[in-house]
């Protein structure tokens, strides 16, 4: 594969997978807005962004001056323990830590799900 080649290949796939992130956001799931939105106006100290692209991947929430991933499993992430576990493998590469919330607990005990949160910005509770 050529070097210019290569670029552009490149930049076509960031090109199309900050699109994605954009109609992503764009159609929040119910516990992905609510997340967000504590997330956003909370009081825990660190950025966040939504629908974050990180190397071939886009993270539903990111803090990036922690290098912390918050991904929530909703019912589209049945059956997809190993592909999600494989996922989180490339990011840890990459130097990422990954929280994965279940999308039931964020809706209907989202003073857990934030506690999972303040774990993990505080270095607790979650593999790096």
């Amino acid at each position: 594969m050529s070097h210019h080649f290569h670029n552009r290949y490149v930049s076509r796939r960031k090109a199309l997978l900050l699109q994605r992130a954009r109609e992503l956001r764009a159609r929040e799931t119910e516990s992905e807005r609510r997340l967000w939105q504590c997330l956003v106006s909370s009081k825990l100290g660190v950025a966040f962004r939504r629908q974050y692209v990180i190397g071939g991947r886009i993270a539903d929430f990111a803090a990036p001056s922690l290098r912390l991933v918050i991904e929530v499993d909703g019912c589209s992430h049945a059956g997809r323990e190993r592909a999600d576990a494989r996922r989180d493998r490339e990011l840890a590469r990459l130097g990422w830590r990954v929280l994965r919330l279940d999308a039931a607990v964020v809706i209907r005990e989202l003073p857990l799900a934030l506690g999972r949160v303040a774990q993990a910005i505080a270095g607790r509770g979650v593999p790096v």
